[in-house]
């Protein structure tokens, strides 16, 4: 049990820090003409691709835009756009208002809309590094990274990521019926897990009238038992930090560094969710590096990271649909900015439970989804109207959830516009 409470406050930490990333990069986005005049001009091959080439063309079209036949049905349409939007905005909505990543609804999101595993966390991948390059959020927070850190950090990425993505491949050649399965499996286990402690953590919260922090506290400059222990390994290399909070600084052998980084690339390479939810809690509770570097280091690291992981691991191998990834860049922009002006007037427990509920709709939807496919490979056996069934009730249990709280949210927007616009008056 406390094993469970200490990883579960590990997982929200984590998922805490992605989301005031992913609101930062918004912000940033929005906030600039030239930015958004970008972002406009990257439509331009989305837009002519809906008008030059009619669905039946759709081999034709470049592997981007969604014209190969082996991602069936994925072809590019304007349905399928609009879907991408609309998955966008749903993890926009979760993450500006819970300020908690929903970015790890996009993948099982985009599977159940057909997209085969391993186009939906290449194109999520290198949705993150196209919103991280545009965010330019790293300009504002170079005086809070740690170069050498993050430049060590980044070697185990690099191979971790690699591994990760050439994981997925192999699966995927071998069969991509076993490539979904293996991703819906490790997406069914770290939503399951995360769901299940984000439930409890609101129902003790709202018996305890208020609770604590959601994600896990801020966490200063104290060490814990097991930082000091790492930090105690003076094993060569010794990488320093943290000079300018604690006298003489802090330091750490490049080992603990290279593994560390390594597990957040294999995450992003098989998950494609960036690795950005592992980083702040591997290097707070862990590592032991202060909140304050962390953030900075965390921000720089993940632009490399995805962007390594998305092109040299999906991209040149046709596994991005950039249609896709360019309508969701669209739908979460919008989304975060409805979500973080509705926190001003919703109470913070309400949005509590509505994370948990978003979470566990995500496990709900890989877990039904994992029959039909044990079932196509013949390790279980079950007919397939009962695979479909399952299959069937794991995308609407999903999608009515998700839209439930995306109406509510957006409902709730529209009712106190007024008020909103009064708080951002003063």
């Amino acid at each position: 049990m406390h094993f469970f409470k200490d990883w579960g406050r590990f997982m929200m930490a984590g998922a805490g820090a992605l989301a005031n990333w992913e609101i930062e990069n918004a912000k940033s986005i929005v906030s600039s003409k030239k930015k958004l005049m970008i972002i406009g001009l990257m439509l331009i091959p989305v837009i002519l691709g809906g008008i030059c080439f009619a669905d039946e063309l759709g081999p034709v079209l470049p592997t981007l835009l969604g014209g190969k036949k082996a991602y069936s049905p994925a072809f590019y349409s304007l349905g399928i756009f609009m879907v991408s939007i609309a998955i966008g905005v749903g993890a926009g909505l979760i993450t500006g208002c819970i300020g908690a990543g929903g970015g790890f609804i996009i993948a099982p999101a985009l599977m159940s809309a057909g997209i085969k595993g391993i186009l939906a966390v290449g194109t999520d991948l290198f949705h993150i590094f196209a919103k991280a390059i545009m965010g330019s959020v790293i300009h504002r927070k170079l005086g809070n990274v740690s170069v050498p850190l993050a430049a060590v950090f980044l070697i185990g990425a690099v191979l971790g990521a690699t591994a990760g993505g050439v994981i997925n491949r192999v699966l995927y050649e071998i069969n991509p019926v076993l490539s979904d399965a293996f991703i819906t499996t490790v997406y069914s286990l770290m939503l399951g897990f995360l769901g299940f402690y984000a439930l409890t953590d609101f129902l003790r919260s709202r018996k305890a009238a208020g609770g604590g922090d959601a994600h896990g506290g801020s966490e200063g400059a104290d060490l814990g038992a097991l930082s000091r222990n790492l930090q105690s390994v003076k094993f060569p290399p010794l990488i320093k930090f943290d000079q300018d909070l604690v006298p003489g600084g802090r330091q750490i052998s490049w080992v603990f560094l290279v593994l560390s980084g390594a597990l957040v690339g294999l995450a992003a390479g098989i998950m494609g969710v960036g690795g950005g939810f592992l980083t702040f809690p591997i290097f707070v509770y862990v590592l032991g590096v202060s909140s304050m570097t962390t953030v900075g280091t965390d921000i720089f690291q993940i632009v490399f990271t995805a962007g390594f992981a998305s092109i040299t691991q999906y991209a040149i191998y046709g596994f991005i649909f950039y249609t896709l990834a360019m309508g969701m860049l669209i739908g979460s922009l919008l989304g975060i900015q409805i979500g973080a002006l509705v926190t001003k007037v919703v109470p913070g427990i309400t949005i509590r439970g509505f994370y948990a509920m978003a979470v566990l709709a995500g496990f709900m939807n890989r877990i039904f989804a994992l029959p039909s496919k044990l079932a196509e490979m013949e390790v279980i056996s079950i007919s397939p109207a009962t695979g479909s069934l399952l299959n069937n009730i794991g995308i609407w249990a999903f999608f009515v959830v998700i839209g439930g709280f995306s109406v509510w949210v957006i409902g709730t927007f529209l009712k106190n516009i007024r008020t909103l616009k009064k708080e951002e008056a003063h």
